[in-house]
């Protein structure tokens, strides 16, 4: 109902300024509006071959009416349901890109947040959280959230990835298709899964392959957790550093064991969602049975620790790396030698 309330609004105002597009300042170009389908969207194409003409201008030259769309008016932002001080906001965000693509996609920008049933609040906050959507165009827009469809995000999921984490519809749908993969492929984390994981965690789209690669087999490896307690957990919202300094800091303690080949400790271990989502107070107090201060201190020794171990193992890379220069070096003095002898021998 959401959706199509919102389509609905912004079709009503669509043709209420199609009207008398001659005379205000936003001008719909080569823009045909196609009817609403059962998902209630709403499409504008600027490829499309009709236009918006008002009936009482028929006779009149076609070159007005197809001026392309240059920027949004106050009036016509309070039309589509923005408060006057909105309107301004988003009125002064786009003038301020003026000269950039925003000024050509903004209309459709807002007229995608819309038809995905997002209040005019909603798509404020999520502009202002990402201007870099002004700048999108239509069919790339188009393209993300479908995408997004495909990978499980249904109605009501979608709406609150794009609302909490808004960058996401910046990301190529190549650079998203790679991530699922990956995730799927060198995590073994199932379809649902995934899902899950880009509802609960979009921002993993934009991490490091290596460093959540890492993060994974120290969560797998050294903790014992399987991906289903790691979807369970969220733990992709959460650094490798908060991860690892809870875990050592309950192993150190006695309070946590790494399982044997079996799966077996002697200890009970806390589930991980009970080591990562909660409060640090609440960790401290309910888990690990210490204070504040002993964790101030810890962290400081384990921020040590993981600096001595990063230049120790950038020491031995370089030192792999000398080796193999030597190595080619020496390669390169027997083809030397090899040469002179054979010249030498040629002389004889």
């Amino acid at each position: 109902m959401g959706t199509r309330f919102a389509a609905s609004q912004v079709l009503r105002w669509t043709l209420r300024h199609a009207t008398h597009s001659v005379f205000g300042p936003l001008q719909f170009g080569r823009c045909q509006l196609q009817p609403l389908c059962a998902g209630g969207r709403l499409l504008c194409s600027s490829t499309s071959q009709g236009t918006l003409q008002s009936p009482q201008h028929t006779h009149e030259p076609h070159h007005l009416s197809r001026q392309p769309v240059r920027e949004l008016s106050l009036p016509s932002l309070v039309d589509m349901g923005f408060t006057d001080s909105q309107a301004e906001q988003i009125y002064d965000a786009t003038s301020k890109l003026r000269g950039t693509s925003a000024s050509k996609h903004a209309l459709s920008t807002l007229t995608t947040m819309f038809v995905l049933g997002l209040n005019p609040s909603s798509v404020l906050k999520i502009l202002e959280k990402c201007p870099e959507l002004y700048t999108i165009n239509e069919l790339q827009l188009q393209q993300r959230i479908g995408n997004m469809r495909k990978l499980g995000l249904v109605e009501g999921s979608l709406q609150r990835v794009v609302s909490h984490f808004p960058q996401i519809l910046t990301v190529p749908v190549k650079t998203v298709k790679h991530m699922v993969l990956f995730l799927r492929e060198k995590c073994q984390f199932t379809s649902q899964q995934v899902t899950d994981i880009l509802r609960d965690s979009p921002a993993v789209i934009l991490e490091d392959n290596e460093q959540l690669e890492y993060k994974f087999q120290y969560v797998y490896y050294r903790m014992g957790v399987k991906q289903a307690d790691m979807v369970k957990s969220r733990l992709f919202r959460y650094t490798l550093e908060e991860v690892r300094c809870r875990h050592c800091f309950l192993e150190r303690r006695g309070l946590y064991q790494t399982p044997d080949k079996k799966g077996q400790t002697t200890i009970i271990n806390s589930k991980l969602d009970s080591i990562l989502k909660i409060d640090l107070d609440t960790f401290l107090t309910d888990v690990a049975n210490g204070s504040a201060e002993e964790y101030e201190v810890f962290q400081r020794l384990m921020a040590r620790e993981w600096q001595e171990e990063e230049q120790l193992q950038g020491s031995i890379e370089a030192g792999s790396d000398d080796e193999e220069e030597d190595e080619e070096d020496e390669e390169d003095d027997e083809e030397t030698s090899g040469k002179s002898a054979y010249r030498k021998r040629r002389k004889r």
